[in-house]
């Protein structure tokens, strides 16, 4: 997003005091406004249609259609391409956050987070910078992603370079472009430019799809510091 734009922000839960809690929340923030909100997973795809927001918060578990699905079918319509989805999930052991990953979701981030962190969140998603919550990340992929589910969401890291690779690893552990440079002696620039380099070689929308690659394809392994 550009420089001094607000982004608009879409909230997703069955809760009314949880909706009513981050509606405020983000009304407070003056680089954000809420343009809709909704209580069920089909609410929430009718609300993204009809208001264009440049972020959901979706919650996972909701009646009629719940978030993994909805989320599925926000991605994979053309018409709101540029929408990006961060998925709230009430414990960060939850598997089915791979599945929301796999379905498109540009992050996640678990319901108790600090309120600051949250606002922080919406920004780094809407910016597309990078997935959330690394720790639980990393948790959750080496626990669930490589179970039996099909191929890769893209390609694979075969041809990409050693540098890349190194890369690939670093944003699957949820480092930022900013710590990928000091890690590997960069500026967030280079690493910024890498990181692009490698999301077209992979046919990748997003950082969360990266982190899927390096999992699935072994680069990254449970475990690894």
């Amino acid at each position: 997003m550009s420089a001094g734009r607000t982004i608009k922000v879409l909230l997703a839960d069955d809760q009314t005091l949880v909706r009513a809690a981050f509606a405020m929340l983000v009304e407070s923030a003056p680089d954000m406004e809420v343009v809709g909100q909704a209580g069920t997973g089909r609410e929430a795809l009718a609300a993204a249609r009809g208001e264009r927001p440049d972020l959901v918060v979706m919650d996972v578990r909701m009646p009629d259609l719940d978030g993994i699905e909805a989320t599925r079918l926000i991605v994979a319509d053309e018409d709101l391409a540029g929408v990006r989805v961060l998925v709230l999930t009430t414990y960060d052991t939850d598997a089915n956050i791979v599945e929301a990953l796999r379905a498109g979701a540009s992050g996640f981030l678990v319901k108790d987070t600090r309120p600051a962190e949250l606002l922080d969140a919406i920004r780094t998603v809407a910016a597309g910078e990078a997935l959330l919550s690394p720790g639980p990340t990393a948790r959750l992929i080496a626990r669930f992603l490589r179970s039996p589910s099909g191929p890769p969401v893209v390609g694979g890291p075969e041809g990409l370079s050693e540098r890349e690779r190194e890369v690939l690893a670093l944003v699957a552990r949820g480092l930022t472009n900013a710590e990928i440079g000091e890690t590997l002696g960069l500026s967030p620039l280079t690493a910024k430019t890498h990181v692009s380099r490698i999301m077209g070689k992979l046919g990748a929308r997003d950082r969360a799809q990266l982190v899927i690659v390096a999992y699935e394809s072994g680069l990254v392994t449970p475990g690894t510091p």
